[in-house]
């Protein structure tokens, strides 16, 4: 069965809509303020793709489209000028940065209270210590959609091929939370494909086109697919092959149209989690 990320999204982004309506009615209209440095193609795309998701659900978003050569102490004072902002909620610089900015000392600007992309310091350790109030967007997503097709989480074996910050790592954590046996593999692993035919939850968040083939894939095993890459057509396309792995899969996410929309539709739940934190709590 083919996992459906644009249909469960929509429904998140609809039950959301109603909690935006409560916030309003209180007087607390959600804040986004997403800021993009520089003109990479993608992350135009990623930006504008998370500004109409924020007009679907009721959200204020605020872009700040800075200049590839804005100094990182500018940067700095922006993010500083939206963590005093009583009407910023939720504040997001999209990555990548130019490379004379230094992307963990940017992390650790926002406030922890506004960090939806969880990326601060303070998040993380909460993550660890399972006292997190908000979560890392696209782990965030995978979970949800394996809870909402009701694949069983609790005492599986989950590999996770990728061991990246932003997925592999706080995915691990939060699969462990759900009581899964986890695996994590990298570009080190030896046997790799010994590792993945032990899955019966298989994600691969690697970026590298058909890493995940068919005779790595255990019979009717759920394969969730983060990559996002072009193959030689210019196709969008994942890290597994997907016409040789779906016959074998129980569970399979597609790319596009499997965990990407998640990511938005979890990145808009966190902003509303960040408001009502606002709300029992107001910032000075």
């Amino acid at each position: 069965m083919i996992i459906d990320g644009k249909k469960v999204s929509d429904k998140i982004k609809s039950e959301l809509k109603n909690k935006v309506y409560k916030l309003k009615e209180g007087g607390i209209v959600p804040g986004l303020a997403v800021i993009l440095v520089g003109n990479n193609p993608a992350s135009k795309i990623y930006v504008k793709n998370k500004q109409k998701a924020c007009e679907e659900i009721g959200i204020q978003s605020r872009q700040y489209l800075l200049d590839e050569k804005t100094s990182q102490k500018d940067l700095l004072e922006l993010i500083e000028h939206l963590n005093k902002s009583t009407q910023t909620h939720g504040i997001l610089v999209q990555l990548p940065l130019p490379s004379h900015i230094d992307e963990f000392t940017v992390a650790q600007a926002i406030n922890a209270e506004k960090d939806v992309d969880c990326f601060n310091a303070s998040n993380v350790g909460k993550l660890i210590l399972d006292k997190s109030n908000l979560l890392p967007c696209t782990p965030a997503g995978i979970i949800e959609l394996l809870k909402r097709y009701h694949i069983q989480i609790q005492g599986k074996n989950c590999t996770i091929v990728g061991r990246s910050n932003i997925v592999g790592k706080p995915l691990a954590l939060m699969m462990l939370k759900e009581n899964s046996t986890v695996t994590i593999c990298h570009s080190k692993t030896l046997e790799l494909e010994n590792f993945c035919r032990q899955a019966d939850i298989l994600i691969s968040a690697v970026g590298k086109q058909k890493t995940i083939k068919a005779d790595m894939v255990k019979p009717k095993a759920t394969v969730i697919d983060v990559g996002i890459n072009r193959n030689s057509e210019g196709k969008i396309c994942g890290d597994v092959d997907f016409s040789g792995v779906f016959p074998k899969a129980g569970f399979i996410t597609p790319v596009p149209g499997g965990v990407g929309p998640m990511t938005i539709a979890m990145l808009m739940k966190n902003v509303i989690c960040a408001a009502e934190l606002h709300l029992s709590s107001p910032l000075d």
